[in-house]
């Protein structure tokens, strides 16, 4: 089973992302769970959500504590301890921010997904293309099943504009 933990700020979209992480598993046939963790949940704030696939049912219903993979959807988060806590030396992290903004010991994926959004969108919503970056860097989804997921989750001219940005972020990203 794989375990990823998003950590973003309020209204970034990290509960979203965990959701089309796991309908887009889904998609590839294979078993998921996205969930946040509940909690004060304000604009802004510190917040958390996760996603588990496998290959078989998953059972188990808590937080991910030792994650596979850290999405980290604002880099000034970098810094907290809960950033870090739980990871494994092989664990792998995926940050929106320029190489060089904060640093972890773990191999370690940037992309500007902030830049590309409000380009893109207009908004500093990061979730998809964070998610583009996720699915070229270790392809635990392909890209297919998460264009899916963001058509069946979004109205169709924002789905448009979601879908360009993570081909945009699938294709930036060096493997």
């Amino acid at each position: 089973m794989i375990e990823i933990r998003f950590h973003g700020r309020g209204g970034q979209g990290a509960v979203t992302a965990a959701a089309l992480l796991a309908k887009a598993a889904g998609n590839d046939d294979k078993f998921s769970q996205g969930f946040p963790a509940f909690g004060v949940e304000r604009r802004g704030a510190p917040v958390r959500a996760f996603t588990r696939i496998s290959d078989r049912k998953i059972t188990i219903r808590s937080q991910v504590y030792i994650p596979d993979y850290i999405i980290v959807m604002d880099s000034s988060l970098l810094g907290l301890p809960e950033i870090t806590h739980g990871l494994r030396e092989d664990s792998i992290a995926v940050i929106n921010g320029k190489r060089g903004e904060g640093s972890l010991k773990q191999k370690s994926y940037y992309y500007d997904a902030t830049n590309a959004a409000l380009s893109m969108l207009g908004k500093d919503i990061v979730n998809t293309a964070i998610l583009g970056v996720f699915a070229k860097a270790t392809g635990l989804v392909s890209l297919k099943s998460l264009l899916k997921a963001i058509n069946d989750n979004f109205p169709e001219k924002l789905a448009e504009k979601n879908k360009q940005l993570v081909r945009r972020a699938y294709e930036e990203t060096k493997k």
